[in-house]
């Protein structure tokens, strides 16, 4: 019977999800061609503002279904000091493609519309690559490291062009959201690139230091969100569109951004080398608190 009821949850919230996204998309997609043919500053501000309006309309879409499992319940600490008319960097551990939404949804009353730092490769999606673009995504290409050694002029490239992403962002309140790890933590990624964090996979600083250098002075804060589903962790997306994601786990904290966190990442190697070392305690720091939230949970016997 549970198996039955899971199926059919499933197939309800994938038909709703697809319904609420293709709804909000559409628009998005032929502003998107309107913004593409009228490369013109006072009408891509127009229609940027107005891809934001129907993002948010997108995530209203996603909170009514994530209201529609009554088991869900949210634990969350630290929504109070954030207003939605200043400029914030969100910075947060990626496990699961649940993390978007529940990102969206927490935060779309409380921060200005996300803005996601997004792989290369997706511009070139039908639609939502456009789309994409159109709420102006920063795109960020990824390298190996042996080919960034062969190819140093890749990483300059990539830089400048989501420095002329953020530069947009000046204009309007913006939260720019970016998963520093880069990808969805997995056991073997885990592994593979020898993460010395338990529950994380290493933080990359590039991405996050640009926008602090094209934006810092205007950010309020730093955001920084630590995810945790302690009772879904297997398959977090999976179980919240079947209905049984059971509890999600959010922590807050505010970090003021000073002088220490905006230099010259690319060219100053001593500022490279503290803006890591800032980066991997907050990942250890992290890394405890994720340690300490299952721990409570699982002696709490949820």
């Amino acid at each position: 019977m549970l198996r039955l009821r899971a199926a059919i949850t499933l197939l309800v919230s994938i038909m709703l999800a697809i319904l609420v996204t293709v709804l909000c998309a559409l628009p998005i997609i032929l502003a998107g061609i309107v913004k593409l043919l009228l490369p013109l500053k006072p009408v891509s501000e127009r229609i940027s503002r107005f891809c934001d309006a129907m993002m948010y309309c997108w995530c209203e879409g996603l909170a009514v279904l994530l209201h529609l499992n009554p088991r869900l319940k949210w634990d969350v600490q630290g929504l109070d000091e954030l207003n939605r008319n200043n400029w914030y960097l969100l910075t947060a551990n990626h496990h699961s493609w649940a993390d978007i939404v529940v990102l969206c949804v927490l935060f779309r009353n409380h921060l200005p519309m996300n803005k996601y730092f997004l792989k290369q490769q997706l511009a070139w999606v039908p639609f939502i690559g456009l789309a994409c673009w159109a709420l102006d995504m920063p795109f960020m290409r990824t390298y190996s490291r042996s080919y960034l050694s062969t190819h140093p002029e890749r990483r300059a490239q990539d830089i400048e062009t989501a420095r002329r992403s953020c530069e947009k962002f000046r204009s309007r309140p913006t939260t720019i959201v970016n998963f520093v790890e880069g990808t969805r933590f997995t056991p073997e990624k885990h592994v593979r690139l020898r993460s010395p964090w338990r529950h994380l996979l290493p933080p990359k600083a590039a991405g996050i230091a640009m926008a602090l250098s094209v934006l810092g002075l205007q950010f309020d804060k730093l955001v920084n969100v630590t995810l945790c589903y302690p009772q879904n962790d297997a398959t977090p997306f999976l179980d919240m569109l079947c209905g049984r994601l059971t509890r999600v786990v959010v922590r807050i904290q505010l970090i003021p951004v000073d002088e220490t966190l905006r230099g010259d990442y690319q060219n100053d190697a001593s500022f490279k080398h503290n803006f890591q070392c800032w980066l991997n305690r907050l990942w250890h720091e992290k890394d405890m608190q994720l340690e300490k939230i299952k721990t409570e949970y699982k002696k709490a016997g949820h």
